[in-house]
C-alpha cells in the first residue's frame, strides 16, 4: 500500500483552508498509515505526519504504521496531538466532522491556542477510499472467495429443527478456520416468517418451512466481505417462486446498469422497476447497495435518488429484497468492482433458488 500517495491526496484535498487533518476515526488512520490498533489520532500536515497512540501499541505501530512519526502518549492521544499542532504552529486544522463527538470538538478547543482554527470537514478521507487500487482490490477478493465458501458451510447445517444461531455458529467457525480476522458484521439467519426482517440476526428460534435468508462477510486482511443468499426449506408454492424470480431478475437489472459514469440512484432505479413491474417494489424496504472496504458500510451508497457518480474502481454491493410481514423474504447479494464497461461480479454462485 501507498501510504504516503494517500497522505498527499489527504493534504491536496484540504490545501486551500487547512495547514493539517486531524483524522480520529481509525479506519481512516489505517487507511492512510496501515495502523490497525483500536487506539489513536493521526496528524498529517505540511509539516510533517505523526500517530499518536498509547503504550499498548508501541510494538504495533512500529511494525505496521507507514509514512509516519510515531509518538505513544502516557495520556490522551488527542491531547498530545494538540500540543504538536500548537507546537509546529499550524494555523488550521480539518477535523472529521461525522466522527467527532460534541465532547471531543470541545475537549480540542480547550486544548489548542485561538489561533489555531478549528474547521470541519465531512468525507474527506472517505471520498479518497471509494475507489480501491490494486493491492485493496486483490484483498477485497480474497475476502470475498473466504466469504462465499461459507454458503456451502450453511447448507450442510440448515434442517428444520436446528436453530438459526447453531448455522450462524457453523458458518463462523469455519470462516476462523480459514483464516478469517473475523466477521464483516454478526451473521444474518433468518428462517420463516423472519426472513421478512432484512436484519434478522440469527436467533433461538429454529429454522422453520420457508424461505432462510443467509447473509454473512468476512474480515481478511482489513477488507470486508458481504454476499446474501436466500435458500427454501421446503417446498416453495408457485406464487413464491415467483417471488423470488422477481428479486433475482431485479439483481440482474442493477447488474446490467452498472459502470463507471452511472448515477448511483439508477441503479437503485433498474433494481426497482423490476420488482414494480412484479407488483412487490412496496416490499424493497432498503437502499440496492453500498460500498464496501475496510468498513462494510462505506460511500457511495445506491439509493433512490443518491446522485454520486459511480466510478472504475469502486466496490459495491448489489442486493435487492423483498420482504412481506408475516410471510418471509428474499434477498440476494453480490460484491461488483465497477469497470469503464461494466462490473466484475466477485465470485459469483449459483442463484437459482436452492430448496432443502
Amino acid at each position: 500500500m501507498d501510504y504516503l500517495a494517500r497522505q498527499k491526496k489527504a493534504l491536496a484535498a484540504i490545501a486551500d483552508k487547512h495547514e493539517a487533518l486531524l483524522a480520529t476515526h481509525l479506519s481512516n488512520v489505517r487507511y492512510l498509515t496501515g495502523f490497525s490498533g483500536s487506539a489513536g489520532v493521526l496528524v498529517v500536515s505540511t509539516r510533517g505526519t505523526v500517530l499518536f497512540t498509547d503504550g499498548r501499541y508501541q510494538e504495533q505501530a512500529k511494525t505496521e504504521a507507514r509514512g509516519t512519526r510515531v509518538v505513544i502518549t502516557a495520556g490522551s492521544a488527542v491531547a498530545a496531538a494538540a500540543q504538536w499542532m500548537a507546537g509546529h504552529r499550524v494555523r488550521a486544522v480539518a477535523i472529521e466532522a461525522e466522527h467527532t463527538t460534541v465532547a471531543l470538538r470541545a475537549a480540542l478547543r480547550s486544548m489548542i491556542p485561538r489561533s489555531l482554527k478549528i474547521r470541519e470537514t465531512q468525507g474527506l478521507v472517505e471520498e479518497l477510499r471509494m475507489i480501491k487500487d490494486a493491492n485493496e482490490l486483490q484483498r477485497i477478493r480474497n475476502a470475498v472467495r473466504l466469504g462465499s465458501s461459507l454458503l456451502d458451510t450453511a447448507l450442510g447445517v440448515i434442517r428444520p429443527g436446528a436453530s438459526e444461531i447453531e448455522v450462524a455458529a457453523e458458518m463462523e467457525y469455519d470462516a476462523r478456520q480459514k483464516g478469517a480476522e473475523s466477521m464483516s458484521f454478526p451473521t444474518i439467519v433468518a428462517s420463516g416468517a423472519r426472513s421478512a426482517l432484512p436484519h434478522g440476526r440469527a436467533s433461538t428460534a429454529a429454522i422453520a418451512r420457508g424461505f432462510v435468508v443467509l447473509d454473512f462477510g468476512v474480515i481478511l486482511a482489513g477488507y470486508c466481505s458481504d454476499k446474501t443468499r436466500t435458500v427454501y426449506v421446503g417446498k416453495p408454492t408457485a406464487q413464491e417462486r415467483r417471488m423470488y424470480e422477481a428479486v433475482r431478475e431485479a439483481q440482474q437489472a442493477a447488474i446490467d446498469s452498472v459502470r463507471a459514469g452511472v448515477i448511483a440512484g439508477e441503479v437503485d432505479f433498474a433494481a426497482r422497476s423490476v420488482l414494480r413491474r412484479a407488483k412487490l417494489d412496496r416490499y424493497f424496504t432498503h437502499s440496492t447497495g453500498h460500498g464496501v472496504g475496510l468498513e462494510i458500510h462505506e460511500a457511495p451508497r445506491l439509493a433512490r435518488g443518491q446522485p454520486d457518480v459511480l466510478r472504475s474502481g469502486m466496490v459495491i454491493t448489489l442486493e435487492p429484497g423483498v420482504y412481506i410481514p408475516s410471510k418471509g423474504g428474499v434477498r440476494i447479494e453480490d460484491m461488483v468492482i465497477v469497470t469503464e464497461r461494466g462490473c466484475d461480479v466477485l465470485c459469483p454462485t449459483q442463484k437459482e433458488l436452492i430448496t432443502l
